[in-house]
């Protein structure tokens, strides 16, 4: 199962937002093993470096530990988790926020919106 990416940002990148997302959502639970480096660059369609370089910085970030001769692990540190799902949901609002204002809009008009229960809904 090849993955389409984006080229507005890094495969890397792509792919930890794909397994932190999978975190957040409850696919991947803590203590979860993940597959090894190759088969999860074989199985997205990516260069095992590049799988690699991911769950080097996912480590970094604290949201994986490898364990010597097991693989790697979801954290089981709820804390770090609850952080991470925080930095997800502050980054995607600012993401949001920035490209509603671009086109116009006001915080006010957004928040009202919001308030209404106005998304999601077709005219």
């Amino acid at each position: 199962m090849s993955i389409d990416f984006s080229a507005d940002k890094p495969i890397y990148q792509q792919l930890i937002d794909r397994i932190t997302g999978e975190i957040i959502k409850g696919h991947v639970k803590p203590g979860d093993k993940l597959p090894s480096v190759r088969e999860y660059a074989v199985e997205v369609g990516v260069n095992a470096n590049t799988m690699q370089r991911v769950y080097k910085e996912l480590e970094t970030m604290g949201i994986t530990e490898t364990k010597r001769g097991q693989g790697t692990f979801v954290t089981e540190d709820s804390i770090r988790l609850e952080q991470l799902r925080d930095e997800v949901k502050k980054d995607l609002v600012q993401s949001f926020l920035t490209n509603i204002e671009s086109l116009g809009f006001s915080k006010k008009e957004i928040i009202e919106h919001i308030q209404n229960g106005e998304w999601g809904e077709k005219g």
